[in-house]
C-alpha cells in the first residue's frame, strides 16, 4: 500500500529509464545501511520450507523470480533477491556493449497498466557482467539471459550465443536463449524451425560437452524464451524442438507487438509490450505447451502477473515457476511476498 500510494506517484511522475537506474542507486544505498536494509528487507522478506521448488534439477527458495531486462549487468541481484525473489535472471547479456536503440525508448501505459519498451539490448557485454557475478557465491540462484549483437548476422548468430554461453558457464545456473525480442531487427527470424533447431542444438552439445570435461552428471539448464505472437502451429515446432534438442524447458513468454485493445496515449510506440495487457495470452502459451506436449518439460510463466491471482493462475495452467517484471513496476516488492503467502494458502 505505501509503495502504491505514495512511491508510485512520485516515481511516475519522471522518465520511466531515469526512474529505474535511481531507483537502482536508492536499493544499493539501503543495502550499504546494515540497520535500515535489514529493517527495510525484512518489511519484504519471507520464507518458507514449503514454498522451495525443485525444476529442471535446481532447488528454488521459492518460485518467483525477477525476470530479464531488469537487472540488465549483474548490478543489483543480491540487493533485488533481499526483496525476496526465488531467483534472478540477469541479461540480456550480448558478447560486445552495445548502447541499446536511441532514447525515448521505454514508456509507460498507466491506464492499461503496461509498459512497451524498444531497449534494443543494451548492457556493457558478457564479460563485464561475469566480474560482477563473480562475487555472488552461490548466494543467489541466476539466470543468465543470452543474445546476440545488434551487428551480427542472423547467419552468425550462434556464435555470439556460443560466446555468451561459454563466458557465463560457471557463474549463472540456468540459461535462456533469447530469439524472441522484438527490439533487435530480424532477431524473431530466429524462432523459424529450422535456425532455432541448429542453434538449440549448438548450445546443447556444447553443454553435453563441458558436463563430460568437468564430470558433472548433467549440464546447465537451457531454456528457450518465446514470443507470445506465435501461431498454434508455430508453438507446436517449439514443442518438437525442445523434445528434439533436449533442452530444459521454454520460458512464456517476452513482450507482444500486438496492441490490442490499449486505450494509453502511447499505444502508438513502437517496440514489445508488457504488463497486464499480456496477462491472457501469455497463460493461453503456458496452457498450450503444458498441454501439447503432456507436461513433457517445465515451463516458466512470465507476462502480465500484477497480482497472485494472476500468478496462481499461470501454475495451474502448467507453469513450474513464475517471473515478475512490469506488475513488479506497477505493484511494488510487497507482490512477491503476496504471492508467496497465497500460495501457503492453496
Amino acid at each position: 500500500m505505501l509503495y502504491k500510494v505514495f512511491i508510485r506517484p512520485i516515481l511516475f511522475c519522471f522518465d520511466p529509464e531515469k526512474v529505474h537506474y535511481f531507483t537502482f542507486s536508492v536499493l544499493r544505498f539501503i543495502n550499504r545501511i546494515p540497520f535500515v536494509s535489514k529493517v527495510f528487507n525484512s518489511f519484504y522478506h519471507f520464507e518458507d520450507k514449503r514454498l522451495e521448488k525443485e525444476v529442471f534439477g535446481l532447488k528454488f527458495k521459492n518460485p518467483v523470480g525477477l525476470a530479464a531486462g531488469f537487472d540488465k549487468d549483474a548490478k543489483l541481484y543480491k540487493e533485488l533477491a533481499q526483496l525476496g525473489f526465488g531467483f534472478i535472471e540477469i541479461g540480456t547479456l550480448t558478447p560486445k556493449a552495445q548502447e541499446g536503440n536511441p532514447k525515448k525508448r521505454l514508456f509507460r501505459l498507466q491506464e492499461d497498466n503496461g509498459i512497451i519498451n524498444r531497449m534494443g539490448f543494451n548492457n556493457g557485454g558478457v564479460l563485464e557482467a561475469v566480474e560482477r557475478l563473480k562475487k555472488n557465491n552461490g548466494q543467489v540462484l541466476i539466470g543468465g539471459n543470452i543474445g546476440k549483437n545488434k551487428v551480427t548476422s542472423n547467419e552468425n548468430a550462434t556464435d555470439d550465443y556460443v560466446i555468451c554461453f561459454e563466458a557465463l558457464y560457471d557463474y549463472v545456473d540456468y540459461f535462456v536463449v533469447n530469439v524472441s525480442s522484438p527490439n533487435t531487427p530480424n532477431l524473431r527470424e530466429l524462432q523459424e524451425k529450422e535456425p532455432l533447431t541448429k542453434l538449440l542444438q549448438t548450445l546443447q552439445d556444447l553443454n553435453d560437452q563441458k558436463a563430460v570435461t568437468l564430470s558433472l552428471s548433467n549440464g546447465k539448464p537451457i531454456l528457450l524464451k518465446i514470443a507470445p505472437d506465435l501461431t498454434d502451429e508455430q508453438l507446436v515446432d517449439i514443442i518438437d524442438i525442445v523434445n528434439e534438442t533436449n533442452i530444459a524447458g521454454v520460458i512464456a513468454t517476452n513482450t507482444t507487438i500486438s496492441r490490442d485493445g490499449l486505450t494509453s496515449e502511447n499505444k502508438v510506440e513502437t517496440g514489445g509490450l508488457s504488463g497486464k495487457p499480456l496477462t491472457k495470452r501469455s497463460t493461453e502459451v503456458i496452457r498450450f505447451l503444458a498441454e501439447k506436449s503432456n507436461h513433457a518439460f517445465p515451463v516458466i510463466g512470465v507476462g502480465g502477473i500484477h497480482t497472485a491471482e494472476d500468478a496462481i493462475e499461470k501454475l495451474n495452467a502448467g507453469a513450474s515457476l513464475v517471473q515478475l517484471y512490469t506488475g513488479f513496476i506497477y505493484e511494488g516488492p510487497q507482490l512477491i511476498k503476496k504471492i508467496n503467502k497465497r500460495l501457503l494458502e492453496k
